[in-house]
C-alpha cells in the first residue's frame, strides 16, 4: 500500500497505529489527534471492521468536532449529515481498504464504537460518513485465523438475515435477493473453510458473502440480535453474539416473516442443518425448525448456542441488554424489528428471548 501511494505522488504525512477490536472510544479520539496535528487532505485505513468504524468516526470528529467536539452527540440515525446541513460542510474523505471478510464496514454508513467504561457499544448511522471509496482484495483474507474467519461470516450472515426479517414491502424483494446470495455464499465458504483454512476459493465465497452483508444494511437495518450483541462485547465477539442470539429472535419473530422462513430455511436445509420440510410449516413451528438449523450451524462451528456456555458471561449481562434496548440512541434497533417493540415493551417481550437464550430453551420464547 505504502509503494503504490509513492508511486502514484502522494505525501504520506503519517502513519498511525489503528484501533483495538470493536473501535473504543480512546482509538477514535487518538486518531482524531494525529489527523488535527498533521491534517492531512484525506485519510487512507487499511485493516477490518473495527479499524474503518474508528477512522470513519475520527475523520467525522476531525470535520465537525469544532461544532460538537464529543461523539456522543452523533449517536443515532441522521446526526452527522444534521451538523453537516447546518454547517455547509462535509466529512473528510476515507479511502477505505478492507483486509477481513466481515462487516461491510468499507460500504456502510455505519460506525460501530465502544465505550470499554461501561462496555457498551453504540452505533452511528449516516449516509455522510461513507467512504469515498474502497478497496477489498479477497486474496488478503487467507493470512486472517480461523477465529476472525468465523466470526466474521457469520456477522455477513447477521446483516443479511436481520436486514430480509425486518424488511419493508417496498424493499422485501431486494432484501431478499440480496439475502438470499449472501447467506448461501457465507455458509459454503464456511464450510470450504473449515475443511482448508487457505481455500482461495472459500475465501473468495465469504468476501462476497460479506460485502453481500454491507449490501444488506445499506437497504435496510439489523434489528434485535445486533442490539442484544452490543451489550456483549466484553464476552464475545460481534459475529459469534450475533450467532448466537438470532435463532432466538428468530422464534420470536416467526409468526411475521413466514416467508422470509422459508427462503432462509430452504438454505439450512440445502446444506443439512435443517431436518424438517420448511413448506409444510407456518408460524412458531416454521421459525423453531429454523432456528434449530442456525443452531446446528454453530455448533458445526464448535460455536456457544446459549449465553451460559460463553465464558466471563453473567446475568448481569442480560439486564445490560435490556438498559441499551430502552437507550433512545439504540432505539432504530428496536423499529428494525419485524415485530417492533418500544421501550415500554422491552420488558414483557425481550426479557423472556435473554433468558431463553441464557438457557439455550426455545420454549421460553414469548410471542406477541
Amino acid at each position: 500500500i505504502h509503494t503504490s501511494m509513492k508511486e502514484a505522488g502522494v505525501e504520506v504525512v503519517d502513519i498511525v497505529k489503528s484501533a483495538a477490536p470493536n473501535a473504543p472510544f480512546v482509538d477514535v479520539y487518538r486518531i482524531h489527534s494525529h489527523i488535527m496535528h498533521k491534517k492531512p487532505d484525506v485519510l487512507v485505513v487499511a485493516d477490518g471492521g473495527s479499524g474503518i468504524d474508528a477512522v470513519k468516526a475520527a475523520a467525522m470528529l476531525a470535520s465537525l468536532g469544532d461544532i460538537r467536539p464529543e461523539i456522543d452527540p452523533f449517536f443515532g440515525v441522521g446526526k452527522v449529515t444534521e451538523v453537516c446541513q447546518q454547517s455547509g460542510r462535509t466529512i473528510m474523505p476515507v479511502v477505505a481498504i478492507m483486509m477481513a471478510a466481515s462487516s461491510g464496514a468499507h460500504l456502510t454508513k455505519y460506525s460501530n464504537i465502544t465505550d470499554p467504561v461501561i462496555r457498551q457499544k453504540k452505533l452511528i448511522v449516516d449516509e455522510a460518513i461513507i467512504p469515498p471509496r474502497s478497496v477489498f482484495d479477497y486474496d488478503v483474507t487467507i493470512t486472517q485465523p480461523m477465529s476472525l474467519t468465523l466470526d466474521g461470516g457469520l456477522d455477513g450472515i447477521a446483516h443479511c438475515l436481520e436486514v430480509y426479517f425486518g424488511a419493508p414491502p417496498e424493499t422485501k424483494d431486494r432484501a431478499r435477493q440480496v439475502a438470499e446470495v449472501g447467506i448461501e455464499l457465507c455458509i459454503k465458504g464456511l464450510m470450504e473453510v473449515k475443511k482448508d483454512i487457505t481455500n482461495k476459493e472459500a475465501r473468495a465465497l465469504l468476501g462476497l458473502g460479506t460485502d453481500l452483508g454491507g449490501y444488506a444494511i445499506m437497504i435496510g437495518g439489523t434489528s434485535g440480535a445486533h442490539l442484544s450483541s452490543f451489550s456483549l462485547v466484553d464476552v464475545l465477539s460481534h459475529g459469534r453474539a450475533c450467532a448466537l442470539m438470532n435463532p432466538y429472535y428468530t422464534v420470536f419473530f416467526s409468526p411475521a416473516i413466514e416467508e422470509q422462513l422459508r427462503v432462509i430455511g430452504r438454505i439450512y436445509k440445502k446444506y443439512g442443518y435443517v431436518d424438517e420440510d420448511v413448506e409444510a410449516l407456518s408460524g412458531r413451528e416454521l421459525g423453531l425448525a429454523v432456528a434449530k438449523g442456525m443452531v446446528n450451524f454453530s455448533k458445526f462451528l464448535d460455536f456457544p448456542t446459549c449465553l451460559s456456555d460463553v465464558k466471563g458471561v453473567s446475568k448481569e449481562h442480560l439486564e445490560r441488554c435490556l438498559t441499551a434496548a430502552k437507550d433512545p440512541q439504540l432505539d432504530m434497533k428496536l423499529r428494525n424489528m419485524p415485530v417492533p417493540l418500544n421501550a415500554d415493551l422491552v420488558e414483557e417481550y425481550m426479557r423472556p428471548i435473554l433468558e431463553a437464550a441464557w438457557a439455550g430453551e426455545f420454549e421460553k420464547v414469548k410471542n406477541m
